[in-house]
């Protein structure tokens, strides 16, 4: 699922939010990542940018909903653009995976999230989807790394 055609500033208009400098700093590092990124990892990309802007813009973009905020079982969470400005159906979900050896997470976005039948009175408001492993750059290192055997 590519978004060549998306800009920061189209994508905030499409989600009713008033582009400024920061706001387009903030959302060109998101995308141009190309997978989740925590706010430490935002905070480094954009080192000219307060920590308090970066803080308020990323709320005003979940507000908004602008922004998938995804826990991925460590201590922070990570944020990723949304592609879809639907605020009651959200067709841009999609299946995660994070790397327990390097720590970042990937997204596989020609997979969705598969369909879960709820019992009946749960109101299911956010459904994320985490796989946890070792990433394909991590596994090789893991086996280049492994003493080869001698005969």
């Amino acid at each position: 699922m590519q978004h060549h055609e998306e800009t920061p500033v189209t994508l905030m208009q499409e989600h009713g939010i008033k582009p400024t400098a920061n706001r387009i700093l903030i959302l060109r590092a998101l995308l141009q990542a190309g997978r989740p990124l925590s706010m430490t990892e935002i905070e480094t990309a954009l080192e000219s940018v307060d920590k308090s802007i970066i803080s308020r813009t990323l709320s005003a973009f979940r507000e908004r909903h602008l922004l998938h905020v995804l826990a991925d079982g460590g201590d922070s969470v990570r944020y990723e653009v949304c592609h879809c400005a639907e605020e009651e159906e959200d067709s841009d979900r999609h299946v995660h995976f994070h790397c327990e050896v390097c720590g970042r997470t990937f997204c596989f976005e020609d997979l969705p999230i598969p369909a879960v039948q709820y019992p009946e009175g749960f109101a299911v408001e956010n459904v994320e989807y985490m796989a946890h492993g070792v990433c394909p750059e991590c596994r090789g290192r893991r086996y280049a790394s492994s003493p080869s055997s001698v005969a």
